[in-house]
């Protein structure tokens, strides 16, 4: 292996140009993979209020139990999932995950009742374990450190996107979509239409996907072997500093408060994202105002939007200052503060500025966190870690909107759920400020090797 010294010295003239080259090459594509998942586990939200509530008999809490179910199945796969994809490579493993998540995800058109709706979910879970982490992973492959962050935040720029496009896609499609296909509702078409684009694009990912720098036919000769150098010793040096085997990258207490972190951030970004189209659609009541279904969508679409422009601009930031744990922590307590502040606005207007300004802290912190477990964790660590921190994390995905329905089933209004986002938000990023960067270097000597790494 080619060492540090030979990096730095051809670093100047290659850098730029394979980093560029690899960007173009996988985060518009890893983007869509995500944004098509993004919308497929969260365009439940949309068909909620808008005929698939009524029809499967679901109040608010057993709508929460139906978004969040899913996320019991993900946690159960999460780290087997992540450790397969280690073993096998990101082209075969990400290609089964998303033909198996998107037969799933179109099959919930045809479902009869609450209970299969409910079953279905918590199988897409199981379907789609992996895919998130795998990613994050993968990214760790091509990106060194210095790129990671806008890497990642380009990757994850789909989730807002995927409202910012999805929400009025989907809003569109249960609009025109009823009786259209085998005399289905709307909402049913909307699952039918969304699920399919993820197998077609599980079949491209076999072809399109390469598993590692050294096999990219795609780079020079001399681009592949400076990447492959680069990643090399990247993973060597971390691997000394922080030696952190698989099994005691799943047992150590900080993977468990930076699993509590990234729980906190997005317990945020999928109450607002469940519940977010029912509260604008309660803009009738609470403020004597009329939007149409169409007009419902974009509106949810805008604190995504500009989510999307601060989640680049803010990961870049971080990457140029080299800066991690308050690209976490300032976002996550902004955001917090807003979410409850918006249920106190006198007006539609107002009440959006404050579910923005929510949305741009979510979308700020996400992509920077995924900075700190990578920078001490390599190899069948980091696959086993990441999946564990997301799977963990994931857990506000069935806490979030399950509590946030059952509290607004019972007090009557959305009050002391959304409270309850804002808390968890604050609380993580005190816990990220807490933590720091990294922990403590590791003495290599009094470690053995990783033998899956």
């Amino acid at each position: 292996m080619v060492g540090s010294s030979h990096s730095t010295s051809v670093a100047p003239n290659i850098r730029e140009r394979v980093i560029q080259k690899v960007a173009w090459r996988l985060l518009p594509f890893l983007g869509l993979l995500y944004f098509v998942n993004y919308l497929d586990r969260t365009n439940i939200g949309f068909a909620a209020p808008h005929g698939m509530n009524d029809a499967l008999g679901f109040d608010k809490a057993a709508f929460g139990l139906a978004s969040g179910i899913f996320f019991i199945g993900y946690l159960l796969l999460e780290v087997p999932s992540n450790l397969m994809l280690h073993k096998v490579g990101a082209r075969r493993w990400i290609a089964r995950i998303m033909v198996s998540w998107g037969i799933v995800a179109s099959a919930m058109a045809f479902v009869p009742n609450g209970l299969t709706m409910y079953a279905l979910r918590f199988v897409l879970g199981i379907a789609e374990a992996g895919f998130f982490p795998g990613i994050i992973l993968y990214l760790t492959l091509w990106f060194p450190k210095r790129e990671r962050a806008r890497a990642v935040a380009l990757f994850m720029v789909a989730i807002p996107l995927s409202s910012v496009f999805g929400s009025p896609l989907s809003a569109w499609l249960i609009a025109t979509g009823h009786g259209v296909l085998f005399g289905l509702d709307g909402w049913r078409f909307m699952f039918l239409v969304e699920g399919l684009p993820a197998v077609l694009l599980g079949v491209m990912c076999w072809f399109y996907l390469t598993d590692r720098p050294q096999d990219a036919a795609w780079l020079d000769a001399d681009e592949r072997t400076w990447l492959q150098n680069e990643m090399d010793t990247e993973r060597v040096q971390t691997a000394q500093r922080y030696h952190y085997p698989l099994v005691k990258a799943l047992t150590q207490p900080r993977m468990l408060a930076l699993a509590f972190v990234y729980f906190g951030i997005v317990y945020g970004l999928y109450a607002v994202g469940f519940f977010l189209p029912t509260i604008i659609a309660g803009f009738q009541q609470t403020f004597n105002t009329h939007y149409s279904l169409v007009e419902q969508g974009f509106i949810v679409a805008v604190p995504y939007l500009f989510g999307a422009v601060t989640m680049y601009l803010w990961a870049r930031h971080g990457d140029s200052t080299r800066e991690r744990v308050w690209h976490v922590a300032i976002p996550a307590i902004v955001g917090g503060l807003a979410i409850p502040v918006a249920l106190y606005m006198q007006s539609p207007f107002t009440t959006m500025i404050a579910v923005t300004i929510c949305a741009m802290g979510i979308c700020a912190a996400l992509p920077t966190f995924w900075a700190l477990p990578t920078m001490f964790l390599t190899g069948a660590a980091a696959a086993g870690g990441i999946a564990l921190i997301n799977s963990l994390g994931n857990l506000a995905g069935f806490v979030g909107p399950y509590v946030t329905g059952w509290l607004t089933d019972l007090t009557g209004n959305p009050k002391a759920g959304l409270w309850l986002v804002g808390a968890f938000m604050v609380a993580a990023g005190l816990v990220a400020v807490a933590l720091k960067a990294a922990p403590e270097p590791d003495d290599p000597r009094a470690t053995e090797p990783d033998t899956l790494a």
